[in-house]
């Protein structure tokens, strides 16, 4: 099914990789790798409201669908489906300032939210709780993002996770920052990130 390991691997890599600056790239949107650099899984999008997880042989992990209501002004839902097309998780945003938080669904039922104190803050904090409403709240991960490639602009962000989430949580999370890339530099656009 999957790479061995991929899910539970407490850190890895979801960016966009390398391409020349003079040609036109046709390969994967992001590459999800080890933090040495091992290639684990792929993102391509078949349109501007789906896209695809794959492992390296090309076998289906996760598909990606995006709803959304009221065109940009409302809500985006995102829904993860498996290989057999069941669903293994959500993830909603809020109306305005998309990019600040993210509500996760996961298979099992657990909410999560992947939250970030800004729009210049380069790190999302993974909780179960409001991290702005709650005095401590459980860090069970962080997203770090930063440019791979100042010239060309490409994302790179390190996902890291408590030992406490399992595989299947691991994978709504990772699935996640796909959303997160999504929402930031939708396909085809060229705008800087949100």
């Amino acid at each position: 099914m999957t790479e061995p390991g991929l899910f539970e691997l407490e850190a890895v890599v979801v960016g966009q990789p390398e391409r020349s600056r003079w040609r036109r790239y046709e390969g994967p949107a992001l590459a999800v790798s080890t933090v040495e650099g091992t290639l684990l899984a792929q993102v391509t999008h078949t349109d501007d409201t789906r896209s695809l997880l794959t492992d390296t042989s090309g076998e289906c992990i996760v598909r990606i669908e995006r709803r959304s209501w009221f065109g940009q002004l409302g809500p985006v839902r995102f829904h993860f489906t498996d290989g057999a097309d069941l669903e293994v998780g959500t993830a909603v945003t809020p109306a305005v300032m998309k990019t600040l938080r993210l509500t996760l669904q996961t298979e099992q039922g657990r909410r999560l939210l992947l939250t970030r104190w800004g729009h210049m803050s380069p790190e999302w904090l993974l909780t179960e709780t409001d991290p702005r409403r709650s005095p401590e709240p459980e860090i069970l991960g962080r997203v770090t993002v930063s440019s791979g490639d100042a010239w060309l602009g490409l994302e790179r962000y390190v996902v890291e996770t408590n030992s406490r989430l399992d595989a299947s949580e691991r994978r709504t999370v990772v699935a996640s920052v796909v959303c997160l890339h999504l929402l930031r530099r939708p396909p085809g656009d060229s705008a800087a990130p949100g």
